[in-house]
């Protein structure tokens, strides 16, 4: 019945049955729960310390509210769909077991301004875990970096064999793009950081509260300036999940690769078999289902951004029931990006690099051909002239089935009289790799100080 509902005083009739399923939200931010007590404790606290109640009374709402999360996490208290949400749940259950006092926890607050803070609390602390979890896949692509420091890949555009480089070069440009995602979530953070209970219901209270001193209890920086803004922003979780679909389209081209340098075609690397599965009727098959799935979730990620984007577009001031619908894709992008980087900085660190195949790779492909061309360029030749006569050579290799460092020095000479016997020493993969030695290239002593500049910056 209505009556029954902490809200029903205004209400004659039960709610529907179905109706009361549909709006209920229990059996998803049930997981709110530690965040919901946190919340209420500061709030008991501060109505006590402000004389809004009676101090007595607050110390049994913080005594009761402790106990029910000892209940929760012991498994052994029941939620019910009728009270809707987490924070009817624990309301109700308080005033049972306290009595009046209990009833006193709501006093200066509203269910808007409350969720609002158990969701930035929810979200700081997946924040922390989420970096906590790039952190450790930083440190698996260091450590493969560090243990393969001087094998030689083909670097590739358009898929295409360009110009060689070194492997460890090639998972520090992933070092690169997830310290970028490491900052994003960094700076989510800033917005994400202030207290918006208080507000109350979209106009705050008339209760003499001290907002500062909840923000000090819940160890958030500042508090919320608009009331009617703190109960219907959730620019926090956009921002936060927009961050996540950049760090999930980072690993889904990191899966690419692996699964296309996992092939029996390229052979590059070997996956641990703890990280794949085979198939059900070829016995042969070792397949790369973690990279394959997580380049599938990235999807999920991308729809969960836009699902809650459609949510808020039309959305007038302040708090809409719509907006219960903020919960699910943020809990389910949380799970996805904290599931993808566990996996993911576990798979890599046992990740087994076949060097000898990339090199073979890297020396097909004619991947020394700029060398050449900048051979010629110091040779005095315009860059223009130098592309044209190394582009001539790459034809003849092409029309003849040889390659540029099989051509002998007569050859040479036929398409550039600069061309001397030092070509050869020129056009080494070794000589290629090193020669880049300019801030952010190849060169294996420059990705070294790479290595280690971005060591010394996690000490």
């Amino acid at each position: 019945m209505s009556k029954d509902k902490l809200w029903g005083g205004r209400f004659t009739q039960p709610t529907d049955r179905f109706v009361e399923e549909f709006t209920a939200s229990i059996e998803f931010d049930k997981r709110l729960y530690h965040q919901d007590i946190r919340g209420s404790i500061a709030h008991a606290r501060m109505l006590g310390r402000q004389g809004i109640i009676a101090t007595v009374d607050a110390d049994s709402i913080v005594g009761g509210l402790e106990d029910i999360l000892a209940r929760i996490e012991a498994g052994s208290f029941d939620f019910s769909v009728s009270l809707e949400d987490i924070h009817m749940n624990i309301e109700a259950r308080l005033s049972e077991c306290i009595g009046e006092a209990g009833k006193r926890l709501h006093t200066g607050r509203s269910r808007n301004d409350q969720v609002a803070v158990d969701i930035r609390l929810y979200l700081r602390d997946e924040l922390g875990e989420i970096c906590t979890f790039l952190d450790k896949l930083v440190d698996s692509l260091l450590f493969q970096s560090e243990r393969n420091l001087g094998v030689i890949m083909p670097g590739y555009t358009h898929l295409q064999v360009a110009q060689p480089i070194l492997f460890s070069h090639h998972m520090m440009a992933y070092v690169e793009m997830f310290g970028r995602d490491r900052g994003r979530m960094e700076d989510c953070l800033k917005r994400l950081n202030a207290l918006p209970l208080g507000a109350g219901a979209l106009a705050g209270t008339t209760f003499p509260i001290d907002r500062e001193y909840v923000a000090e209890l819940l160890e958030f920086p500042e508090v919320t300036r608009n009331s009617l803004d703190s109960v219907s922003d959730r620019d926090f979780a956009l921002e936060f999940m927009s961050a996540s679909s950049i760090l999930m389209m980072h690993l889904s081209r990191f899966s690419e690769e692996l699964i296309i340098w996992s092939t029996s075609e390229f052979g590059f690397i070997e996956l641990s078999d703890s990280f794949c599965t085979g198939s059900s009727i070829m016995p042969q098959k070792k397949n790369p289902d973690v990279p394959e799935l997580v380049r599938g979730k990235t999807g999920r990620v991308y729809g969960n951004l836009m699902a809650l984007l459609t949510v808020m577009k039309s959305l007038p001031l302040a708090y809409n029931k719509d907006m219960q619908e903020d919960k699910e894709p943020l809990f389910d992008t949380i799970d996805t990006v904290k599931g993808s980087l566990k996996i993911f900085a576990d798979m890599i660190r046992e990740m087994k690099v076949n060097a000898g195949t990339m090199r073979a790779a890297a020396a097909r492909g004619f991947s020394t051909a700029t060398d050449v061309a900048d051979y010629l360029v110091r040779k005095g030749l315009p860059f223009r002239d130098a592309h044209e006569i190394v582009g001539k050579a790459v034809r003849y290799c092409v029309e003849n089935s040889t390659d540029l460092p099989e051509l002998t020095l007569e050859t040479w000479k036929n398409f550039s009289e600069s061309i001397e016997a030092d070509i050869f020493e020129a056009i080494t993969l070794e000589a290629s790799v090193n020669a880049r030695k300019a801030t952010g290239g190849t060169a294996l002593e420059r990705v070294k100080a790479e290595i280690e500049r971005v060591k010394a910056g996690r000490e």
